[in-house]
């Protein structure tokens, strides 16, 4: 039978998916530790090897083989802009959402000490901003400049105002810089526009990063590794909830997905209030919308976990104040030992409350939130962010959701809550969780077969409710 072979090459596993594409049916799937520090090849390899295993001797034909990567760090990035609230914020979501990991975002005139921590900052690729069309020039003009005559060896993909373009090109080819020209990712003041940004650094990832990062013998094997990971759980994500040309989508919905090092959520909604009498203030949101939070992962970052939440919460979330639980002990221990797997019931429980702390620290920093200001005409309500609240479906997915029996305790805790109403987290709704790990996948099949992607998701997302 016909199939295709989905692959994600992760930051601590290479993940495979076999999909039928005439029955539409997820054959098998399997993983393997990423090898990147060696050959990314063998991870593959050994990966594969399970897969044809769990195809239990079916003859299949892998017509295609589609590919994203977060290994070696993913895609690293800064953001460049004038504005901190305005065109340096437009950069960093157009970068966030192509997937990348935003190291720092810098605004107005860059200094030389700025310019060195850049150039030390082991990143990929260069964002840079600043001004809407027709707008102030010489703060951008100024960066080119800088990030030229200190001879900053990175892809650049430049996203502002486009009176400037033509300096800029001459300023780039001048001194040899690899550069890229993209839409400004705000033409107009607090209008987005991330798309034709987040295209071109997938173009930049696909060209420059992939022999970079060891991943061009992969790329060999395989038809094309399109995007990075987190791009791909995104492109899924929008395609399930707007649908496709046949098939319709879910609606608004939120993805929160747990890893090692980061906790990520992707919301697809348009986030206007759904309370009367509320204005809302600050940048546009996108519909599609991704934030990542460096701090709160299960192993890299548990012992940032520890500092962001404190031991009172992860007590709470422990729900056993009696019993003295080392939780300093126990985050550096994952910290320490990235590959660990929880084996005992305790393990198991410290695991779920971190997951619970990231998820409701993660949302939080993710939704918007409402503010009053009282006047002499009577209190007025502002919002600042998306209004989350009336969010249908939250789809859970990282090894702490996907393995653990109550996975909706986990994706509950980021649950509207009354003690800190101003945040407009969603307030009922249904749980979904990737236990097959398919939503990367889906994001490569939505590429070239998006009504087949949103049937196959529909499927085999699990219905905690």
């Amino acid at each position: 039978m016909d199939a295709y072979l989905l692959i994600d090459f992760g930051s601590t596993y290479t993940k495979l998916t076999a999909v039928d594409i005439e029955n539409e049916e997820i054959l098998a799937t399997s993983k393997d530790i990423t090898t990147i520090e060696t050959n990314i090849m063998d991870g593959f390899n050994n990966a594969y090897r399970k897969l044809i295993e769990n195809l239990n001797g079916r003859d299949v034909n892998f017509v295609r083989k589609l590919a994203c990567s977060s290994a070696a760090g993913g895609l690293k990035m800064v953001a460049i802009g004038l504005v901190p609230e305005l065109t340096a914020e437009a950069a960093k979501r157009a970068a966030l959402g192509a997937g990348a990991r935003v190291l720092k975002t810098y605004s107005f005139e860059l200094t030389k000490n700025e310019i060195n921590e850049i150039k030390n900052s082991n990143i990929d690729i260069i964002l840079l901003a600043g001004g809407t069309n027709g707008g102030n020039k010489s703060c951008i003009l100024h960066n080119a400049k800088m990030l030229a005559e200190h001879n900053v060896d990175l892809p650049i993909v430049v996203a502002g105002n486009k009176v400037t373009y033509d300096e800029i090109r001459d300023i780039f080819e001048d001194n040899n810089m690899s550069f890229s020209l993209a839409e400004n990712v705000m033409p107009v003041l607090n209008e987005l526009n991330v798309d034709p940004a987040r295209e071109e650094i997938r173009k930049v990832f696909m060209k420059n990063i992939i022999e970079a990062k060891g991943l061009g013998k992969a790329e060999e094997m395989v038809n094309g590794i399109l995007m990075p990971t987190p791009a791909a759980v995104l492109k899924a994500a929008e395609y399930l909830s707007k649908g496709s040309d046949e098939e319709d989508g879910l609606g608004d919905l939120i993805v929160i997905d747990i890893g090692g090092a980061t906790t990520d959520i992707h919301s697809l909604a348009d986030g206007e209030p759904t309370k009367g009498g509320v204005t809302i203030r600050g940048l546009e949101e996108p519909f599609a919308k991704r934030t990542v939070e460096g701090d709160l992962g299960m192993r890299y970052s548990a012992t940032s976990i520890l500092e962001a939440a404190g031991t009172k919460k992860l007590r709470k979330y422990l729900g056993d104040t009696e019993r003295e639980i080392d939780i300093s002990g126990n985050c550096q221990l994952r910290t320490e030992n990235i590959k660990m797997i929880p084996k005992t019931e305790d393990e198991i429980k410290f695991d779920e409350a971190l997951g619970k702390v990231a998820t409701e620290l993660a949302l939080t920093r993710h939704v918007g939130f409402v503010e009053v200001t009282y006047t002499p005409m009577g209190p007025m309500y502002t919002q600042t962010g998306k209004d989350l609240m009336e969010t249908k479906y939250v789809i859970g997915t990282g090894g702490i959701i996907v393995h653990s029996e109550r996975a909706n305790e986990i994706l509950k805790a980021g649950e509207f809550n009354i003690e800190e109403p101003i945040y407009l987290k969603p307030k009922k709704p249904e749980y979904l969780v990737d236990r097959t790990y398919i939503l990367s996948a889906m994001g490569l099949l939505a590429q070239e077969l998006p009504d087949m992607a949103v049937r196959i998701m529909k499927k085999y997302l699990v219905n905690l409710n």
